[in-house]
């Protein structure tokens, strides 16, 4: 099976896999399939239809181990080890001279049959051409996307969590089930060192939204690599982790209240040392979120200037990466507009998040902070891995200047432990700093491996706790302060498919409630409790 697995990796070429096809050992491994069911591979998924070089097809007509390989098709169930010449096998045998005979005859219709190839291939070129194709010959595309299905359910709720959800005491969180998120993009390489990427979110049902949309510039001196258009911002690394990775459903308090949603306008540098021990990306962004409405329009910019540097002090080359230490800090200033001047776009200092669950209301929310002049913001990160045992930490605190108004702090930190029960590890992109794929020992489900039978996997299976803090109270600021405890549980199929479970208890206090009413009148500073358990499936590809 080694053999089969070497012919089915991207790196094996085609000349490589048919010269592998007309080896002795590779026939004998291929009993169980048929050698015309991997030319059709060659053909269907090869460097050939896939536009890389068309003329390669001729070649591959002309190559000698195709032509050896279907002989050894026709005949693989006859081991052929007599001697042509051996006339007095042929005596001993009379059927000898017979399949002598049938040989050849196959043989000439083998020929005729390869020659019929030929003009198929010709005609095939030919309809290729009419094909839609890259207009210089120098872009790629690669087509990607990801489907997560939700299901989220609230057994417990106080009367004060029931307000915060749907101003009214008596009326609890509803259980809800559909998508999490629903996307497809592309992204690949322009003319020379030129980059782009385009990614719709479709969960919305009929409010469709963009993600990452921008372009750029590879290998620059200085800059590195240098994006324009919607990213996400540098700091919080649960953030910058892809929503594949993360080990827990939803991101915590302070990481998705400081940065909701992530992504903003912007220009921003990437860049990393040779030896892919630092990384730092810094930018300059627009705070709106404009990944619904397509453009901001306003006198004042809302700018921001944001960065983050990034060290992997420690990676254990030895094992693969199972062993590695991270401290990253970044930091931002931003310049909202609190002026209130009418027609002016909306005052981004605003500062909230749900309950680190799906829920129709923010839990936690500091209401526009009107006057707001600037701010700054600071976040830690750490990180340690030991094998299948890893532990995360973030700290992150906010500074905020008003004009008519006293200054205000707010912050919030998270840590995490997870444990693979299976043995696997997190991996750790270096050159980013953030999480990698997680790829199961063995694969999940039944699967026929032709010389062993039909064998069952277990997949990976990760479990998680995560205690998650924020304080958004200061001065006359009543965004609450939140305490949860999230229990988890990740059942990884293979590398692309998984599912996840979580279990989350927590308090929100001295939050101000408000009524249905409109305008809405204030219940004061409220104080309740709440439980969610909360499921997920995910793909990507």
């Amino acid at each position: 099976m080694t053999l089969l697995w070497d012919f089915l990796q991207p790196a094996t070429t085609w000349r490589d896999r048919l010269t592998m096809l007309a080896t002795a050992r590779f026939r004998s491994a291929l009993r169980c399939v048929s050698v015309s069911t991997f030319l059709l591979f060659v053909f269907a998924s090869g460097d050939i239809v896939a536009g890389a070089n068309q003329d390669d097809a001729q070649e591959l007509l002309s190559f000698e181990p195709f032509r050896q390989v279907a002989f050894y098709d026709a005949f693989l169930g006859d081991e052929g080890s007599e001697d042509d010449g051996n006339e007095d096998k042929a005596k001993e045998d009379p059927s000898y001279g017979d399949r002598l005979d049938k040989l050849e005859e196959n043989y000439s219709d083998l020929a005729k049959n390869y020659e019929k190839l030929g003009d198929e291939n010709a005609d095939l070129k030919k309809k290729l051409k009419d094909l839609a194709g890259i207009g210089h010959g120098e872009e790629t595309m690669q087509v990607n996307g990801r489907i997560h299905v939700d299901h989220w359910a609230f057994p417990e709720s106080s009367p004060a969590i029931n307000v915060f959800e749907n101003h009214d005491p008596s009326i609890s969180p509803q259980d809800r089930i559909g998508f999490r998120r629903l996307r497809f993009g592309v992204k690949g390489d322009l003319w020379k060192t030129m980059v782009y990427k385009i990614e719709m979110e479709f969960a919305g049902g009929n409010k469709t939204e963009f993600r990452d949309a921008y372009l750029g510039w590879e290998e620059l001196p200085i800059l590195q690599t240098l994006l324009v258009g919607n990213q996400k911002r540098p700091y919080g690394l649960d953030h910058l982790n892809s929503s594949r990775y993360n080990v827990f459903l939803e991101r915590p308090f302070v990481i998705e209240s400081f940065n909701q949603d992530s992504r903003r306008f912007g220009i921003q540098s990437y860049g990393v040392s040779e030896d892919e021990a630092w990384n730092w990306r810094y930018g300059v962004f627009n705070q709106r979120l404009i990944q619904d409405e397509g453009n901001y329009v306003s006198d004042h910019y809302q700018m921001e200037l944001a960065s983050r540097l990034a060290n992997t002090f420690w990676y254990d080359e030895a094992s693969s990466g199972r062993g590695y230490g991270h401290w990253a800090v970044a930091g931002s200033w931003a310049d909202p507009d609190g002026s209130g001047i009418a027609g002016r776009a909306t005052n981004e200092a605003r500062f909230r998040h749900r309950p680190e669950a799906r829920s129709t209301n923010r839990w936690l929310d500091t209401g526009t902070i009107a006057g707001a002049d600037d701010y700054t913001l600071l976040g830690l990160e750490n990180v340690w891995n030991f094998g299948p045992l890893q532990l995360v930490g973030e700290y992150q605190s906010l500074w905020l200047q008003r004009n008519g108004g006293t200054d205000i702090h707010l912050h919030g930190s998270y840590a995490y432990v997870s444990y693979f029960l299976t043995g696997e590890h997190i991996p750790w992109e270096r050159d980013s700093g953030t999480l990698g794929r997680v790829k199961p020992i063995e694969n999940f489900f039944l699967v026929d491996t032709c010389s062993d039978g039909v064998r069952g996997g277990w997949g990976a299976w990760q479990v998680a706790y995560r205690w998650s803090y924020a304080d958004f109270n200061d001065e006359d600021i009543l965004g609450g302060v939140g305490q949860s405890h999230t229990l988890g549980l990740n059942w990884h199929w293979n590398p692309y498919a998984r599912m996840q479970f979580n279990a989350i208890y927590g308090e929100i206090d001295d939050h101000e409630g408000f009524d249905d009413a409109d305008p809405p009148n204030s219940l004061g500073a409220l104080s309740g409790h709440y439980a969610i358990l909360g499921t997920r499936f995910m793909v990507d590809f």
